[in-house]
């Protein structure tokens, strides 16, 4: 297949509105979630404009409780994504359909059946499969899923009453997810060029990140409001009688706010700031080793070592680090055509395993400082429990040959230490710069509840 047939855009509506039923799922739960909500009525006449005020805020407060539910089922789904594209991978399905954005020209392999079974007949054990294909479009579909989910919260976002950093985020995100799929097309016209493999699985993971600190953030606003609107019901309680559903709505909303006050946890000392670093750090550091391990993966360099903790039977073996980590070259040959030499696949292999040796010591000792401090002792125990995990699969892929379940793990847990270093880093955030942020988006609230008010009167 020549270069220019590897983008077929024919199917390219299709394969959208795939996405769309894909995306159709979360959209349609996460409304149905949050559908009903009982409104407080006035009692007496004089308090309609008071009435209308507190229906007012509960609105936007069911805004964001719907905008807030559908971050974190995108973050959910966003991390599945990367989990199956791993998948993807790692059974090398990367390439089950050789062209892009569908298979073979059409929307599913089923379609593509004839080219799937001539290719698979000239090459059983090759790229192009019945299985690899399907592995490889039920990741595109999922892809443009996530797309979707992502598309209709910056749309939310924008449209409804937000602070403008969230606004902001929102849309950096929707930019990094096209640019993430534009990798991915490349990942397939580029014939799995290992540097934009490497990059579009380190996408996958700064997206994750970009979607976490954006919960956290609707987190923090969600809060705002639920405190606005609870210190607003008490101003109104000698104006309004609310009725027993009512009321109990009301009940919801109080144990809503306590509970996110729980989940959020962001009241720290002045000392937490050292800590702050001590986070960045380790997220510095876990990501430049999934880069690394991402090169080894996409090297196929996980077998060059087969002992632990030596080398072939060597502490420091024979390694070609100008070849292993010469990063713009097609797969399994150096920019001049030769061929990769096994010292270099070690080079690969064995710069990620002394790495994650510094890593491992410095996120063991974070989890330790995280574990003294009450608000943050879970996070250490998760921190801990994540580390623990990527060396038992490491080593499992290096003793066992790279099971696929091991490996799968591997890259998760990597993606999952992100993310948690990620939710520490935010929890750890100075109080004057949250609040900052927060008050120019209430103090904004404020004037069109006033503007309304006045239109009322």
């Amino acid at each position: 297949m020549s270069s220019t047939s590897m983008v077929n855009w024919a199917p390219v509506l299709n394969i959208v509105l795939m996405g769309l039923i894909v995306a159709m799922g979360p959209l349609i739960w996460v409304w149905l979630k949050t559908r009903s909500s009982p409104s407080p009525a006035p009692s007496a006449d004089g308090v309609g404009q008071s009435s209308d005020q507190l229906l007012n805020a509960q609105a936007q407060l069911k805004s964001n409780q719907r905008l807030l539910l559908l971050a974190q089922i995108t973050l959910f789904l966003t991390f599945d994504l990367l989990i199956f594209g791993a998948f993807t991978r790692l059974t090398d399905s990367g390439l089950g359909c050789p062209d892009w954005p569908g298979c073979y020209g059409y929307t599913s392999p089923g379609g593509a059946n004839e080219m799937i079974q001539n290719a698979q007949t000239l090459m059983p054990s090759g790229p192009v499969t019945q299985v690899k294909a399907w592995i490889e479009m039920i990741h595109r579909y999922l892809a443009t899923g996530v797309g979707v989910l992502i598309l209709t919260i910056a749309l939310y976002t924008v449209v409804q009453s937000n602070p403008k950093k969230l606004k902001f985020a929102s849309l950096f995100i929707l930019f990094w997810v096209c640019l993430q799929g534009a990798f991915g097309a490349l990942t397939v016209t580029m014939r799995l060029f290992p540097a934009v493999v490497t990059m579009h699985l380190m996408g996958a993971v700064v997206l994750l990140i970009l979607l976490t600190r954006f919960v956290m953030g609707q987190r923090s606003w969600v809060q705002l409001l639920l405190d606005q609107f609870l210190e607003h019901d008490a101003l109104l309680a000698g104006n309004l009688k609310l009725q027993g559903e009512q009321s109990l709505h009301l009940e919801h909303i109080q144990k809503a706010a306590n509970a996110l006050k729980k989940a959020t946890k962001l009241d720290l000392d002045s000392g937490a700031l050292n800590l702050r670093w001590m986070l960045r750090a380790g997220l510095i550091l876990t990501l430049v080793q999934i880069a690394l391990g991402g090169w080894v993966s996409t090297n196929y360099a996980v077998t060059a070592c087969t002992t632990f903790p030596m080398c072939q039977n060597s502490w420091w073996p024979l390694m070609n680090f100008a070849q292993g980590f010469e990063l713009w070259r097609p797969l399994g040959v150096t920019s001049g055509g030769a061929y990769l030499d096994f010292q270099a696949l070690t080079a690969i292999h064995y710069l990620h395993r002394l790495f994650a040796y510094v890593v491992f010591t410095y996120v063991c000792v974070l989890g330790y400082f995280l574990f003294k401090r009450d608000s943050l002792k879970t996070l250490g125990k998760l921190i801990w429990f994540l580390i623990a995990l990527q060396i038992l699969t490491g080593v499992s892929n290096v003793i066992f040959q790279w099971p696929l379940l091991a490996a799968v793990m591997h890259t998760g847990g990597a993606a999952a230490l992100a993310v948690a270093l990620t939710i520490g880093l935010k929890m750890v955030q100075p109080r004057h710069e949250r609040d900052m942020h927060l008050r120019d988006a209430q103090n904004e609230s404020k004037m069109r509840h006033n503007e309304e008010s006045k239109g009322v009167l």
